[in-house]
């Protein structure tokens, strides 16, 4: 009778599942959180064990917590989960939310394989990802659902616990769960495991266990140390008696005896023990409160004994033994016996105990308060200072260490050359050496100046040079080459002259080598800065710790060597200059770069020289950073070097073994393999040619709106038609559009003159600001009249006077201009094939700020005026010829708005040939377009050129005298007399 029933109840579930909605369930369970459920849990000493389930038949269960989530799919053995039996599923778990699924599970039973006991179960997939179990029977006493984590997170099982693949539960290493635990929802019960009680002897003798969480650790007692030392002591590493006496306890003063677990010191003689120091036996201080060394001595302590030393300037009577009482110390005689001890340059005096110095003619003493010595040696004196004039009038003298060098100024040059003769040499005028000199047959003058320099170096090698005898030398070939900012004229062409470069280059060569011999010792940089040259010159010596990368820089440009590298084939010592010479870009012009595209030279040529040494290549590349303007988008800066020519093949500049590093829009670097003279050459590609039919266009274009403007300046300076008119405004709106147009016509053609072409561009931003002006006083003075109309006032003059009008119209353009050129003044010249506004600096918002503001305020005029308006167009309805007079009046409106404002607008869309077209034909009938609202449309200047057609200007003029109301137009005139 009880399985009938429990058959129908269980029928009955399967019937309410597959007809009532599974939601339901979702929504109706009871969350079972029992931590021993967990199918790893073994304990069956926990109270309550055996647990049963009965009470949990026929009940909608999901299964959270640290027992797992899931019921197990397999056999478990006994005495698992917290009770004798467990029930496993033997089913697939359903996947599809909401439907469920209903399956057998067994028990455990006697032995796994058999199956025991089934039981009817229904498993639900609720949204969220979890599943709820409903148990139909109860078969068996003592069994349980066990569970399993379908997913192991770190906290799985809880604190001190770790969860398996497969979803079981145990604690970490050094824990288990203590007899007698009940786990619970928030913790597995893993405690730690005292190894040191539990296992006696567990870390050997000679040694003590220490209990740490989940672990332990052995030490050895005081005295004794483990077998293996890098391993801990353990009953395999046992702890054996340390001799201390190997680690030298007691000291150089000392014997060691070890005993076991201890060890007795015995010091020697000059010791004595010192319980509390390292190491235990301390040396004995004789010489404390002493006099054993005997008189000017002094005694110094060493470890077991002392030392005695005579006092400075003091020696023992036998040289050779210490000084002690009776090996008394005397006196030493200093400038025999040290024979640099005043320093350099100076004499010595010997006195008892000490001795005295005095510094050679012409050098003294820094601090004549001090003797001389290392410290405060006698320095040179400084003949140029103190001697003026003493290398003669107009020379340059330099001091150095011991003597001095003369020089001369830039545009002289000494009459022996550069090799200076004291009491012969003078400086000269360069063309007046120029003048005497005669050239061998087919040689100029200035080449043969360059080439008696250049024999002069190189027959010379000894020769010593100050900087200021460098930069003359350079400054004076650079004069002679037509080239540099002494150059009375530029004498060489756009190709350059890479012949004559070529040779100042070897002569700077040889001048830095001599410049290098005068630099004195040790690590040390020099740095000389004309206006032809600017160089930058570093030198080490033999010890010194200069770094590794040595950083010079001229004229903005740096450069980054390794200059240990290179010393260090050569002895120690190494120097490098770098330097520019100004005007050695005109001699090697970029035209002697290679290449199909437009070069154009963008930096100064710089110069990196290593004197005496072979620097074909380095080990380390060195890097070079290059000061330039913005690189325009259609460019390529390339790193070159000056290829010295052969017969092979012609001087040039070359890229091989340079590369640019990285580039900015400011500067780049640029890497070579080796030292030259180097240059930084932009390549741009060739423009898109021109558009022959556009040029043509704007060309006939433009004519036409010329004429039309010629037309209506002519017609509103010489037509009268009414005398109460004031046409300022548009008279010089006109004036101003024609001119510019005409000079837009040629502002291409001087891009090659430089001062013409800056005067044409300033002058056209001018023009076009002033007729902008001009545009917003014309709309001022609408929008003054249209006010005058809306209040149906009677004036006798129509906006603002003339001279007020001639202030601002001029006044506001020249303002603009001048302080665009007083604080830009470059940025009026050649941009983009034409004599315009330069892009650099944003230096083209001087034009295009003050038109935008203009429009802007155009806009707001246009704006009012038809607001100002709106209540005269109200009260005109009624009248048919006011309605039509009205009609005319915004129509030269809106047409005077788009005519002076809105056709300027296509400038900024020129993407196609349609746009490009429609602004070609708007823009420059812009005079058309006034002629025709402001002449043609106007009866009363028709009146006037029928007149002026038919010679009719002393006919009298029907209806009487011309009506005294004050109007821009006769359409405003007409208007207001039927308003008034």
């Amino acid at each position: 009778m009880m399985n009938c029933c429990a058959l129908a109840l269980l029928l009955g579930s399967l019937f309410v599942l597959g007809h009532c909605g599974s939601l339901d369930y979702c929504d109706d369970y009871t969350n079972i959180t029992d931590t021993w459920r967990n199918y790893l849990f073994s304990s069956t000493l926990m109270p309550g064990f055996p647990k049963d389930d009965h009470h949990l038949t026929l009940k909608w269960l999901r299964f959270t917590g640290i027992g797992g989530d899931r019921i197990i799919t397999s056999c478990l053995p006994k005495n698992r989960a917290g009770s004798v039996n467990s029930v496993y599923l033997e089913f697939s778990y359903p996947t599809n939310e909401s439907l469920p699924a209903t399956g057998t599970a067994y028990t455990n039973g006697l032995l796994c394989g058999s199956k025991y006991y089934p039981i009817q179960i229904s498993v639900v997939l609720c949204p969220g990802g979890f599943y709820i179990y409903n148990r139909a029977s109860h078969p068996h006493g003592y069994l349980v659902i066990a569970t399993y984590h379908y997913e192991c997170n770190r906290d799985s099982c809880g604190p001190l616990a770790e969860c398996s693949d497969i979803g079981g539960c145990s604690c970490v290493s050094g824990f288990r769960i203590p007899p007698g635990y009940l786990p619970t929802p928030q913790s597995y019960g893993c405690v730690d495991i005292n190894e040191c009680k539990e296992t006696t002897g567990l870390c050997g003798p000679y040694s003590s266990c220490i209990n740490t969480p989940g672990s332990y650790y052995c030490e050895c007692l005081k005295g004794f140390q483990a077998n293996n030392s890098a391993s801990p002591p353990g009953s395999s590493n046992i702890c054996k008696d340390t001799d201390e006496c190997l680690d030298n306890v007691c000291g150089d003063g000392g014997t060691c005896l070890n005993n076991v677990g201890s060890f007795v010191c015995k010091c020697l003689k000059g010791y004595h023990l010192v319980p509390a120091s390292t190491p235990l036996c301390q040396d004995v201080d004789e010489c404390f409160n002493s006099t054993i060394c005997g008189p000017e001595s002094i005694c110094t302590n060493t470890p077991g004994a002392f030392t005695c030393a005579c006092h400075l300037g003091f020696t023992p009577t036998a040289p050779g033994q210490e000084p002690n009482k009776t090996n008394i110390c005397i006196d030493i005689y200093e400038c025999v016996a040290y024979t640099t001890i005043c320093g350099p340059n100076s004499n010595c005096t010997n006195s008892y105990g000490s001795y005295a110095c005095a510094c050679l003619p012409g050098y003294r003493l820094n601090n004549h308060d001090v003797i001389a010595s290392i410290t405060n040696p006698c320095t040179d004196i400084d003949e140029c200072s103190e001697t003026p004039g003493i290398c003669g009038k107009l020379t340059v003298c330099t001091n150095v260490p011991g003597t001095f060098y003369c020089s001369c100024p830039d545009g002289f040059f000494p009459s022996t050359g550069v090799l200076w003769e004291m009491g012969i040499t003078f400086c000269k005028r360069i063309q007046d050496i120029l003048d005497a000199i005669k050239p061998p047959e087919g040689q100029t003058k200035e080449r043969a100046f360059l080439c008696n320099m250049g024999e002069q170096l190189q027959n010379n090698t000894d020769v010593v040079l100050p900087g200021a005898t460098v930069s003359n030398s350079l400054s004076a070939s650079m004069e002679v080459s037509g080239v540099g900012p002494r150059a009375s004229s530029i004498t060489v062409s756009s190709e350059g002259n890479g012949e004559i470069g070529s040779v100042i280059l070897d002569i700077s060569d040889h001048l830095v080598a001599a410049m290098v011999r005068l630099s004195p010792p040790n690590q040390t940089t020099i740095a000389v800065q004309t206006p032809t040259v600017d160089l930058t010159l570093h030198t080490i010596d033999p010890g010194s710790h200069d770094e590794n990368n040595v950083a010079l820089s001229a004229k903005g440009q740096t450069m980054e060597i390794n200059l240990q590298a290179i010393a260090s084939t050569n002895n120690g010592s190494a120097a490098i200059a770098f330097m520019t010479v100004n005007g050695m870009e005109s001699l090697l012009s970029h035209q002697y770069f290679q290449t199909e595209n437009t070069t154009q030279m963008y930096s100064d040529v710089f110069t990196a020289i290593i004197p005496t040494i072979n620097t074909t290549n380095l080990t380390e590349p060195v890097n070079f950073t290059i000061q330039h303007q913005k690189v325009p988008d259609s460019g390529i800066v390339t790193c070159v070097y000056w290829k010295e020519g052969s017969q092979e093949e012609p001087m040039q500049w070359s890229a091989e073994g340079c590369w640019v590093a990285f580039s900015h829009e400011n500067y780049t670097v640029c890497s070579c393999s080796h030292l030259s003279t180097f240059a930084l050459i932009m390549q741009i590609g060739e423009p898109p040619p021109g558009n022959p039919f556009l040029e043509w266009l704007n060309r006939m274009c433009v004519i036409i709106g010329l004429f039309f403007l010629a037309l209506a300046i002519f017609t509103f300076m010489l037509c009268s038609w009414n005398p109460k008119i004031n046409n300022t405004a548009r008279l010089h709106l006109c004036l101003n559009l024609f001119f510019t147009h005409l000079l837009l016509l040629w502002n291409d053609k001087y891009v090659d003159q430089k001062l013409a072409c800056k005067v044409m561009a300033g002058l056209l931003h001018f023009l076009v600001i002033a007729g902008f002006v001009w545009m917003l006083l014309e709309a001022l003075q609408l929008h003054l009249l249209v006010r005058r109309l809306s209040k149906v006032q009677v004036i006798q003059r129509d906006g603002l006077p003339r001279p007020l009008l001639y202030l601002i119209g001029y006044g506001v353009p020249f303002v603009i201009v001048g302080v665009s050129a007083v604080i830009y003044s470059d940025g009026y010249g050649a941009t983009d094939n034409a004599c315009w506004l330069s892009r650099k600096r944003s230096f083209n918002w001087a034009l295009t700020g003050p038109v935008i503001v203009i429009l802007g305020l155009n806009w707001v005029l246009f704006c009012a005026t038809l607001w100002s308006l709106r209540p005269t167009l109200v009260n005109m309805k009624s009248d048919v010829s006011q309605s039509k007079d009205t009609r005319l009046i915004l129509f030269k409106i809106v047409a005077q708005f788009v005519i002076l404002g809105c056709t300027w607008i296509l400038g900024l869309y020129q993407t196609n040939l349609f746009f490009q077209v429609l602004f070609i034909i708007l823009n420059s009938q812009q005079g058309t377009f006034l002629y025709i609202v402001h002449c043609l449309l106007n009866k009363e200047v028709r009146d006037e050129y029928i007149k002026w057609l038919t010679c009719s200007f002393n006919k009298p003029k029907e209806g009487g005298s011309v009506k005294d109301a004050p109007s821009v137009s006769e359409d405003w005139d007409k208007a207001e007399e039927k308003t008034g």
